[in-house]
């Protein structure tokens, strides 16, 4: 697979709820328990404000524009950034599948999408790749989305037989679109990762390290791949990503190790191999090092604290969100 479709086949994400919200007046709400949640959804009327947390800006969403949420920060939305924001959790009633949340009798915005849970222990490691907004304002890009949108909230209206696996698949599809769309844009403002993998010289490096991971890849191999000198090479991914190649290399082994010690139910020893590692000793030096627990408590499912320091170290690498002033920027 390609470095996107890894990602998110590792973060397995699962739409579990397919809605509308439909807004009329002055309102503010705000999503404040977002933790392992990508929000993926399209105006179909009306506009609104979003704001991020951490991202410099607010966003305004106008009709026919879709946006992402991929990395699980709380956000906010709201007819007028100057108003007092309420809990979503006093709005919005136990999840019903294709139900529409109106707010003031509604009239004035109509957005319709879907939400998705990730799952694992290093989901905190793989959000951070993902950029905080993905905002889709081209039109042509806007009517593929859109499509989806409708089709799916058709289909949990309708309950007709086989309608929901139909809105989980195009759930599915409409997120796997924007991130690709926001790829081909340029990745303006988005995360490191993003950022690098639109690169054409340091995304074929880093396509190179994924296509085969258990290979004992070398600085000037990458280089090659990337067709720069190993010392321009360095510096570029340096300056991209934040690691070194073998720091990217060392941590993408280690998601693809943890994803395996809690699905696979293969030994230790054997991932090991598979990832490249001549010993379990080395593989578990590694993996404690990144991870912040070792592979054996890992697969127990031990609580351990460094664990979060993990996460933080990659959450660090990805670029605040810096759009433009102007209302319908990024």
């Amino acid at each position: 697979m390609d470095p996107l479709s890894e990602v998110l086949s590792l973060l397995k994400p699962r739409s579990y709820l397919s809605a509308g919200f439909d807004a009329g007046g002055e309102w503010a709400i705000e999503f404040s328990n977002q933790h392992d949640t990508i929000k993926c959804y399209a105006v179909l009327s009306g506009g609104c404000w979003l704001a991020v947390e951490g991202v410099a800006d607010p966003v305004q969403l106008a009709e026919g524009d879709c946006f992402v949420l991929p990395s699980g920060r709380p956000f906010r939305l709201a007819s007028d950034m100057a108003i007092q924001p309420v809990d979503a959790k006093t709005i919005f009633p136990p999840a019903r599948p294709g139900g529409v949340v109106r707010v003031n009798d509604g009239g004035g915005l109509f957005l319709a999408g879907s939400r998705f849970a990730v799952a694992g222990s290093h989901t905190g490691l793989l959000l951070g790749m993902l950029p905080p907004i993905v905002h889709i304002r081209k039109e042509s890009e806007q009517a593929a989305l859109r499509w989806s949108v409708e089709r799916m909230m058709e289909e949990m209206r309708e309950s007709e037989p086989g309608g929901f696996l139909i809105a989980q698949h195009l759930a599915h599809m409409m997120l796997v679109q924007a991130l690709r769309m926001h790829l081909s844009d340029g990745v303006n403002g988005s995360s490191r990762w993003f950022a690098a993998l639109a690169d054409k010289q340091i995304g074929a490096a880093i396509r190179a390290m994924h296509a085969d991971p258990a290979f004992r890849w070398t600085l000037q191999e990458l280089a090659e791949h990337a067709g720069m000198s190993r010392s321009t090479f360095a510096l570029r991914f340096k300056e991209t990503t934040g690691d070194t190649p073998m720091e990217y290399l060392s941590r993408w082994r280690m998601l693809l190790a943890a994803d395996k010690l809690e699905n696979s139910g293969e030994s230790i020893a054997r991932i090991a191999i598979t990832l490249g590692y001549e010993s379990e000793s080395a593989f578990s030096t590694a993996f404690k090092r990144v991870m912040g627990s070792s592979p054996r408590q890992f697969s127990n499912g031990q609580p351990v604290p460094s664990s979060r320091r993990a996460a933080s170290h990659v959450a660090q690498t990805v670029e605040r969100h810096q759009p433009d002033s102007r209302p319908a920027a990024e």
